[in-house]
């Protein structure tokens, strides 16, 4: 053994010791904490002191509960100030007042963990990386290596830990990157609570990850601003956020609301389907208008006067008056529901000014009889009447009649056969979103302190605005890639896409550096990017492996099996993606085929809403629609018929260049029909 040797082996044990008194002393912080739940039901204070108490020391119990098992750090400073700090996903310390033997990754001091280098050490002398066992549950024996930068010495090296981190199979749901967060990267997750962000990131560059870290720092730095109101995270579909699911428990956070648009607007069950022509009008921003005319229609100028009995005598108000204040509040804009209660209120006051003047200051109760009085709840009707959003849209699909849509538009949307009433409609998907628009005019909804929205580009324009009001205070980060669109409405460009957001000034970041998706695998995506009619960059990728493989066969279901039996007789997950029309009987033919040689149990089908595509999947195999893709890797992806996945869908290149993606190691496209013809010059 040589001295290098004895060194590293010296430097490992006393890792494993300081990990050792990490894990001893984040099993008495959890201890303290339960105790300090048991203790705390007993304190005698006021019974709103004592819910906040209770909920405060409930919520620090349930992060200690839903913390994954892992190694405790993955990183240390060693500062020239003499400091060292080991960096980890959590701090954790003897005693909240010591100084920590953790420093949580979003603390200012493990900034320079991330940003500094040989040619800015900023005050680090030494910068290690550590490097665990795979899907390691913590234990100490499972720290087998470091790596060292000594920063001020020069030393800048992109070392085989990092290199492992990233490229790790993937198997489960989606992992954090708090251990190999780049600079570009840390810049996006460390912005202001108050900045919106827009985010265009090529395949593999990390744009998920880094909306997620995004969300974990402005909890972590400003957490009673965004805790108050809430954080959201939108993503695609239902198979999306069960991937994610898992990464902001593992960076310390918990009770963050994971959605869909869909669910986020579901005020009914959806019960009808578009034609494609009604839902493209039906998701056009001109909807908003459409609707907004049809609800404040319902607004009429009163034509004779008010009267309203007070004992023996009647408070007139003349019509011009009553015109005078339905115009005022009309002009002021308010939500309908609160244009309603300012007509009522203005009108009172207007009443009590006429008493006053004649006999003397009235009392709170006189408010409030006359508040209640018929004459001015009737008038009240009359000019603003009551409505729900379901009466409004009700009416304009029964006959659309506004000039904004064009005669064949208008057709386009009306009912075939109009519901008896309201209560009775079957609403489509798109009849939601209206819904929704109707609802914010109506009654603005509550709004979330921040928003991360996923997948942006596939987002309709009413869909949007769904969104902006529920971040009327708050900021947005928006990520997506625009050569990733493919809804009929998806965006081709950033900045109408963030007017609809209501962020038209958002900053637009591109991120074009790839670190999951292999060189390989890029480069044959990249060959759609001239077809796809976006102006984007191209990605590019650190990675120099990864394997592309392209096959014509004469049987694709068997020749998809073969190629799973070949990957799943390597490390890592495996993903059959097809069009939705092959996904069943692929299914059946891997299950069959690859099932009894590899020991795989039957494929099952993984439950999802009825409304997005089947996901099958057993073990490391997973079978799933290309609808059902976005969002998702794989360390091994066989694709089956790519013609027929651009056959599939008005947008269906955009559709393909997402598939091929989604691999982050290795790629098997298997085909019977005739290539694209941007990919069959790399054919084999």
């Amino acid at each position: 053994m040589t001295s290098l040797d004895r060194e590293l082996d010296l430097e490992l044990a006393r890792e494993r010791d300081h990990h050792d008194a990490c894990r001893a002393a984040l099993t008495r912080m959890a201890a303290d904490v339960a105790e300090q739940v048991v203790t705390g039901e007993d304190v005698a204070a006021s019974g709103a002191d004592a819910e906040a108490l209770g909920y405060h020391l409930r919520s620090r119990a349930k992060e200690f509960g839903a913390q994954p098992p892992g190694p405790l750090f993955f990183g240390r400073l060693d500062r020239e100030d003499g400091q060292t700090h080991h960096i980890g996903r959590r701090r954790i310390a003897e005693h909240p007042a010591s100084p920590p033997l953790v420093v949580d990754w979003r603390a200012p001091v493990s900034r320079a963990y991330y940003q500094a280098g040989a040619h800015d050490p900023q005050g680090v002398l030494r910068r290690r990386r550590f490097g665990w066992a795979a899907d390691s549950r913590g234990d100490s024996a499972d720290l087998t290596g470091l790596e060292d930068e000594h920063l001020t010495a020069g030393e800048e090296v992109a070392g085989a830990i990092v290199a492992g981190e990233i490229e790790r199979p993937r198997v489960g749901p989606m992992r954090d990157i708090a251990a190999t967060i780049q600079p570009e990267q840390d810049d996006l997750v460390r912005s202001e609570p108050t900045v919106s962000l827009c985010v265009q990131g090529a395949p593999g560059t990390g744009k998920t990850a880094v909306g997620l870290h995004r969300a974990a720092y402005l909890l972590y730095t400003h957490p009673q601003r965004v805790r108050r109101s809430g954080l959201l995270v939108l993503g695609p579909n239902r198979t999306f956020l069960s991937y994610i699911s898992e990464v902001l428990p593992a960076l310390g956070e918990t009770g963050i609301r994971q959605s869909t648009v869909d669910d986020e607007i579901a005020r009914h069950e959806v019960r009808a389907v578009d034609a494609e022509a009604a839902a493209l009008v039906k998701h056009d921003v001109r909807m908003a208008e459409v609707l907004r005319r049809a609800l404040y229609a319902r607004v009429a100028t009163p034509e004779g006067e008010l009267a309203v009995p007070d004992g023996s005598y009647r408070w007139r108000l003349s019509a011009e008056e009553l015109a005078g204040i339905v115009t005022a509040v009309r002009e002021e804009a308010p939500a309908y529901a609160t244009g309603r209660d300012r007509i009522r209120a203005r009108v009172v006051r207007a009443l009590q000014l006429r008493a006053e003047r004649r006999a003397g200051p009235m009392g709170a109760a006189w408010v409030r009889r006359m508040e209640r009085a018929r004459p001015v709840s009737a008038f009240v009707d009359a000019c603003w009447p009551e409505v729900t959003p379901e009466e409004v849209l009700a009416e304009v699909l029964t006959a659309p009649d506004d000039p904004l849509l064009t005669p064949e538009e208008r057709a386009a949307v009306r009912w075939a056969k109009p519901p008896r009433s309201p209560r009775s409609a079957r609403w489509s998907a798109a009849d939601l979103v209206l819904l929704d628009e109707l609802a914010g005019l109506i009654e603005r909804p509550e709004g979330y302190g921040h928003v991360v929205v996923d997948e942006a580009q596939d987002l309709s324009p009413m869909q949007c605005r769904a969104i902006a009001r529920r971040a009327d205070f708050g900021a947005l980060t928006v990520l997506g890639d625009l050569a990733q669109g493919t809804t009929p409405w998806a965006a081709r460009g950033w900045r109408e896409q963030l007017t609809h957001l209501g962020r038209p000034r958002a900053e637009i970041v591109p991120l074009t550096t790839g670190y999951r998706v292999p060189a390989a695998v890029v480069e044959l995506a990249n060959r759609l990017l001239p077809e796809l009619g976006t102006d984007v960059p191209a990605g590019r990728s650190l990675r120099t492996d990864g394997e592309v493989s392209i096959r014509r066969v004469a049987d694709v279901g068997r020749g998809v099996a073969e190629a799973v039996r070949a990957a799943l007789g390597r490390e890592g997950s495996v993903g059959v993606i097809a069009p939705e029309s092959l996904v069943g009987p692929l299914t059946e033919v891997v299950g069959r085929e690859v099932g009894e040689a590899q020991e795989v149990g039957a494929v099952q089908e993984v439950a999802s809403a009825a409304s997005e595509p089947r996901v099958f999947a057993e073990g490391r195999l997973t079978v799933l629609a290309a609808t059902a893709a976005k969002g998702l890797e794989y360390d091994h992806v066989v694709v089956a018929e790519p013609a027929a996945i651009v056959a599939a869908e008005p947008r269906g290149l955009h559709r393909l260049y997402v598939v091929l993606t989604r691999a982050v190691s290795r790629l098997d496209v298997v085909h019977g029909e005739p290539l694209p013809d941007c990919l069959t010059a790399h054919a084999s």
